[in-house]
């Protein structure tokens, strides 16, 4: 029987990646006088969702040569490398455009939104796991009314290895004491679906245009149930569900 449902929080409750990538493609454009936000950008910051701030800074910062443009704002920041400098920027720009709660509303994702409801509305434990920090993750659900749709929060504060390590997910599962094949996953990325995965808990990927190329190229979708369509989320939970119970009886 599936007891808890966990959730991701950026790309799957709200549509954090993309006002992230927004903010990473002004970044660009500010750093290199450009008329507009670069589009290389926001391609570029596909390929991280889900990793952690430093390592898809450093891949941003390669895949478009930002290197020179950084260097010289390092001692302004006081940082010692400038993938420190471009995360800063970024989050600059992501923090003014937050700041107001109706754009967090405006870019939730509503069938996600609803099953969190749904699941506690039922008596079903429910938990959020994400690589946000704590402060960034609070805002969020805050903005959304969600606290108390939640019985656990955890954030990257939590643990000492962040996804695509399952430790977050095994932590969850031992503060809420319930099995982790008792466990139901939402994730949205390649590297939250690992991290599920390799917990041991029943994991379904809901992909969106920020992910959906990263979770066909890899391969552990072999062992998750992934939904393209956004609607089709509840039917798609209520039969795996289903499934689930009959394999374990």
């Amino acid at each position: 029987m599936i007891r808890a449902i966990m959730f991701d929080l950026d790309g799957t409750l709200v549509q954090s990646e993309k006002l992230r990538a927004q903010a990473s493609a002004i970044a660009v454009q500010r750093l290199r006088g450009l008329s507009e936000p670069d589009p290389k950008a926001i391609e570029a910051y596909k390929a991280t969702v889900g990793a952690v701030e430093d390592v898809a800074s450093r891949y941003i910062i390669d895949c478009l040569g930002l290197d020179p443009d950084l260097q010289p704002l390092v001692s302004q920041y006081r940082v010692s490398e400038t993938w420190q400098v471009l995360l800063s920027i970024v989050k600059e720009i992501y923090d003014d455009m937050v700041a107001d709660p109706q754009v967090l509303r405006d870019n939730q994702w509503p069938q996600t939104v609803g099953l969190l409801r749904i699941a506690k509305d039922n008596n079903c434990q429910t938990a959020l796991a994400t690589n946000s920090s704590r402060k960034e993750a609070l805002s969020v659900l805050l903005a959304l009314d969600l606290m108390e749709s939640l019985d656990l929060v955890l954030t990257r504060e939590d643990v000492e290895h962040p996804k695509p390590d399952p430790e977050i997910y095994r932590l969850a599962a031992e503060k809420l004491e319930v099995v982790t094949e008792e466990c139901l996953v939402i994730e949205d990325s390649p590297n939250g679906v690992r991290a599920g995965v390799a917990a041991g808990m029943n994991v379904i990927a809901v992909s969106t245009p920020f992910t959906v190329a990263g979770l066909h190229a890899d391969q552990v979708l072999e062992h998750a149930w992934v939904v393209h369509d956004p609607e089709k989320l509840l039917d798609t939970v209520k039969f795996r569900i289903a499934e689930h119970n009959r394999t374990v009886h």
